[in-house]
């Protein structure tokens, strides 16, 4: 796609007046500054870039550089029509910074704290370069990588993208640099053939029964070979007496160049690396189960598949959106037309909103008479400051007009507060709240709130936005309607707090609000100039210099508290919440305590806990994530679903965690392929934050090579026919009615109709890939729900072909809660194995791929108990204490064998019942536990309907307790 290809180099010629400019004095925050800017027309004598010269203040803004650049252009070039017929805003501003190009992206940033200007200043320069180029029209092939992008989102992120100052315009290209870093810095090699291994040492159960050789099955060229070696040796050891053997049979392989790799028969998975066979997590499940280790001798996959051939947008650097310090923005000593923006912490007058009124175009049904709007000033959960309005009666339009005062400051507001509108209705004539809810209480109006009150609709406003401005002005609001579809949908705690408004623009209530306006922009700073500073609202003394003997002081004491972090570090979510986001003095000291700890010394958990919806401060938040960097992939993918949660407590589309997953994602396809399925969900499931979910995996996708964009795909492809199918079975079978006889040949006949891939990754787990789907063993299953049944094909590489690929497809339950179980079955395992106790515990694939869609693997072998207990006579074969017993004998004839499931069985119905009962998980009976041929129990979780219960609910039936 060549979307804006940036000038060569080559195109600049400066004179000699030019380069001595270079070699000036540095840049001072009250001076000017030359810029040399090469525009997009050529001289027609020798073709080179015309170029002109502007000067103007550094603390002027972007957008009067431009437009500077512009009239002088219009003055002084020789095709000066192309300039008076042409917008400034059609052309990006560009400059280069060593060998990459950067555009100046924000048009009201200051010039001063620009990081070309501060690079410009660190060459001792008083000038710098920048390039006007001509924004180009988007390629047939960039038409069509969009309409890709859309269809793997399920969303058309450009649609609602208005405008480039947009919040959402300002994600997509601050995003670009997490993923153009991880891109140029990643290991192309580790990166195709990632190694599956195990965070844990081995069992010591396990490491008592293996010997130290095993037996491996090598296909190469359609022929197999069978030896033992250690387990303690390496992929290359292995490969090397492959070699070895082959040349003694006179089957010499050919690797002259070392492309053969060790792959998994029937599986993504390749054994590499510097490794001991052992601590690959395939390996070990041979071990195990006592199977042979079946490897294929492949070429490893071209490098090449994995390459980014989409020309991407220039950088936006790491200063983009920055503003100036209080200092720098303050009105002391300035004339007035020095004056471009005033200070936030300059504002001391008390904050308010003019309520004007609301406009329902659809009038809600059986609602209450009046309503009144209640409006709060909201920093993460904490209420800053909060008010409501005068009682009106409910019409199709309601007028106030009124001032809503808040007591909270101007200057007081923190980056990433809201304010938070919500409309109830309210009778005044009941006593009664509706749902056990307390209706609101005002101590200056007595009883005008006293009455029956029910929430009808809300909405967030950001009042500092994504450039740090404060909101000024009219805005008009469409508002969330608080019941039907939206309330289903909706975790109140989360999704009320989202500041995205209702993109139903037709039929949603739409409540305007006016916010005092200033003569100029109203700027957060970005901090102090000097430590010596102080904002201090009663006193305007000039600030006292720091003596050389307190900075020692200061520094014994910094060494002092970094000593201590480690011991207090779990503290710290505590300490926040005692912290009055409200107040500023008391936000700039505790963000002091973050720039002076070490990340490293937080613990994990106290890291997750900082990136929740209690805490919106950006500097914290940063703070954690810097933390999370020191994750392997293996601990990142077990907290990876609550970290996707995680993106719905920013303030911001933009934000740290957010750009550190993306780098996760790109790193590591294990990580890339839950990535991007747990936002895929987010998207379809989520109308409150679609948008954010949408930006963050636009920036991953395009980051993405042609062989991962088309299996996406087809996993894409997969999902949405499956779920036609099962939208058409619902229509014709009712959920609570039974199966008719016809049912497996429809279904049968639908998937034969249905444009299914031939082959793909399967959704749950990208190691197994399956291939066409088997339509013979398809069914309709006889719960509730109608889940699908299927089975695909799954083939070795040399041709024989393995135990299909079995998947059950849910559509009308969200398998969100089944993922977090069995997440969390993951945790408990990994720390009971950690302390060398393996209770068996297999928790199968489980994932939700959409809106109440979703796909669970098939457990091979396995039947209910309650099925084995009938086996042992009828009905009543539940009283005998021996059908388990003789069940496994029946299926283990070797009584080696048989002890070793007899004694599986054990273990993992000890773990099973201890991680029932933690969690809560109730409505476990005979029907709906599971065991397999080798003595596995499980506990069939995504069989239950019922909510998470408090310990002590679990049961496990008399039957299951003695043979235990």
């Amino acid at each position: 796609m060549n979307r804006d290809r940036l000038p060569a180099q080559s195109t600049i010629h400066l004179d000699d007046e030019e380069k001595k400019l270079c070699n000036t004095g540095p840049i001072t925050d009250s001076g000017t500054m030359l810029f040399i800017c090469v525009l997009p027309t050529q001289q027609p004598d020798n073709g080179h870039s015309e170029v002109v010269r502007v000067e103007l203040p550094i603390n002027s803004t972007v957008r009067n550089l431009r437009l500077l650049i512009w009239m002088k252009a219009i003055n002084e070039s020789v095709t000066r029509t192309y300039y008076q017929l042409s917008n400034p805003d059609s052309c990006q501003l560009l400059y280069k910074k060593g060998p990459t190009w950067f555009e100046i992206y924000d048009e009201q940033q200051f010039l001063l704290t620009l990081d070309s200007v501060k690079y410009w200043k660190s060459l001792g320069s008083k000038k710098g370069h920048v390039y006007m180029k001509e924004r180009r029209k988007e390629t047939e092939e960039g038409v069509e990588f969009r309409k890709q992008l859309a269809y793997l989102i399920g969303y058309d992120l450009q649609s609602v993208i208005t405008t480039k100052h947009s919040e959402l315009a300002s994600a997509q290209r601050k995003l670009t640099a997490a993923r153009k870093t991880e891109l140029r810095n990643r290991n192309s090699k580790d990166y195709a053939m990632e190694p599956w291994l195990a965070s844990n040492p081995l069992p010591t159960s396990l490491a008592s029964q293996i010997s130290k050789t095993m037996l491996v099955i090598i296909y190469y060229n359609g022929t197999s070979h069978k030896m033992k070696v250690g387990i303690y040796d390496t992929p290359d050891m292995v490969m090397n007496s492959y070699a070895l053997k082959m040349a003694e049979r006179r089957l010499p392989i050919e690797d002259t160049d070392g492309s053969l790799v060790l792959k998994v028969c029937g599986r993504e998975e390749y054994i590499t690396g510097n490794w001991s066979l052992v601590d690959f997590i395939w390996v070990r499940r041979c071990i195990k189960n006592k199977e042979d280790l079946q490897l294929a001798l492949l070429p490893s996959p071209s490098l090449e598949d994995d390459k980014v051939n989409i020309e991407d947008w220039p950088l936006v650097d790491q200063c983009t959106g920055l503003t100036a310090t209080h200092e720098q923005l303050s009105l002391r000593g300035k004339d007035i037309d020095q004056i471009l923006a005033l200070s936030l912490w300059d504002c001391k007058q008390y904050f308010r909103v003019k309520l004007v009124g609301l406009d329902f175009p659809i009038l809600p049904n059986k609602t209450l008479p009046n309503v009144y709007v209640e409006a709060a000033v909201y920093h993460a959960k904490n209420v800053l400051s909060s008010t409501r309005s005068q009682p009106m009666p409910l019409t199709e339009e309601v007028l106030w007009n009124d001032w809503l005062e808040f007591d909270i400051l101007v200057k007081n507001l923190p980056q990433g507060s809201r304010l938070s509108l919500s409309v109830y209705g309210l009778d005044l004539e009941s006593s009664n709240t509706r749902d056990g809810r307390s209706a609101p209480q005002s101590t200056k109006d007595g009883d005008l709130y006293r009455g029956k009150s029910k929430l009808l609709s809300f909405v967030n406003l950001l009042l500092i936005d994504h450039w740090s401005f404060l909101q000024q002005g009219e805005h008009i609001l469409h508002m969330w309607s608080y019941s039907g579809r939206e309330e289903s949908l909706m975790t109140h705690e989360v999704d009320k707090r989202s500041s995205k408004t209702n993109p139903d623009v037709e039929n949603s209530t739409a409540i305007c609000i006016v916010l005092d306006t200033y003569n100029y922009p109203v700027v957060l700073p970005s901090g102090r100039q000097s430590r010596s500073s102080k904002i201090d609202q009663s006193s305007d003394d000039e600030d006292i210099p720091i003596k050389e003997e307190e900075k020692h002081k200061e520094k014994d004491v910094l060494k002092r508290f970094n000593e201590s972090c480690g011991q207090y570090s779990v503290s710290l979510p505590r300490f926040l919440n005692t912290v009055q986001w409200g107040d500023l003095n008391a936000v700039e000291e505790a963000r002091w305590i973050f720039e002076h700890w070490n990340p490293q010394q937080l613990d994990i958990c106290t890291a997750l806990e900082l990136l929740s919806i209690d805490i919106a401060d950006e500097k914290v938040r940063t703070f954690s994530v810097k933390r999370l960097e020191g994750l392997d992939n293996v601990h990142l993918l077990r907290y990876l679903l609550q970290l996707i949660q995680a993106l719905k407590f920013e303030p911001y589309h933009d934000s740290a965690l957010a750009r550190f997953l993306i780098r996760c994602a790109l790193r590591s396809k294990r990580i890339g392929h839950f990535f991007f399925w747990y936002l895929r969900c987010e998207v379809t499931g989520s109308p409150y934050f679609c948008d954010r979910f949408a930006v963050i995996l636009e920036a991953y996708l395009m980051g993405c090579g042609q062989s991962v964009l088309e299996g996406l795909h087809k996993q894409v492809q997969l999902v949405n026919s499956l779920s036609h199918v099962a939208t058409e079975i619902k229509k014709i079978i009712p959920e609570k009615s039974d199966l008719p006889p016809n049912a497996t040949s429809m279904v049968q006949e639908m998937l034969r109709n249905a444009e299914l891939p031939q082959d793909f990754l399967a959704p749950y787990d990208p190691r197994i890939k399956a291939g066409s789907i088997l339509i013979d063993r398809c069914k309709i299953m006889a719960s509730k729900k109608k889940p699908l049944w299927l089975e695909f094909t799954c083939e070795a590489p040399n041709g024989t072909q393995l135990q299909p690929v079995g998947i059950i497809f849910k559509h009308g339950d969200d398998l969100r809660q089944d993922m977090l179980i069995i997440q969390t079955l993951v945790i408990m395992d990994s720390i009971w194995q950690e302390n060398s106790l393996d209770l068996n515990l297999i928790p199968y694939g489980c994932i939700a791929t959409g809106y109440n869609i979703g796909m669970i693997e098939v457990v091979r072998d396995a039947t209910t108990i309650a099925t084995v207990q009938r086996s042992k006579g009828g009905n009543t074969g539940a009283f005998k204490n021996d059908a388990l017993c003789d069940w496994l004998k029946s299926k283990m004839q070797v009584e080696e064998l048989y002890y070793q499931a007899m004694d599986t069985f054990v273990t993992s119905c000890a773990g099973y019942c201890v991680a029932t009962y933690v969690l809560g998980i109730g409505d476990r009976h005979n029907d709906n536990i599971m065991i397999t041929e080798q003595g596995h129990l499980h506990p069939g979780l995504h069989e239950s309907s019922q909510p998470l219960q408090t310990p002590g609910d679990t049961f496990l039936t008399d039957d299951v307790n003695r043979n235990s």
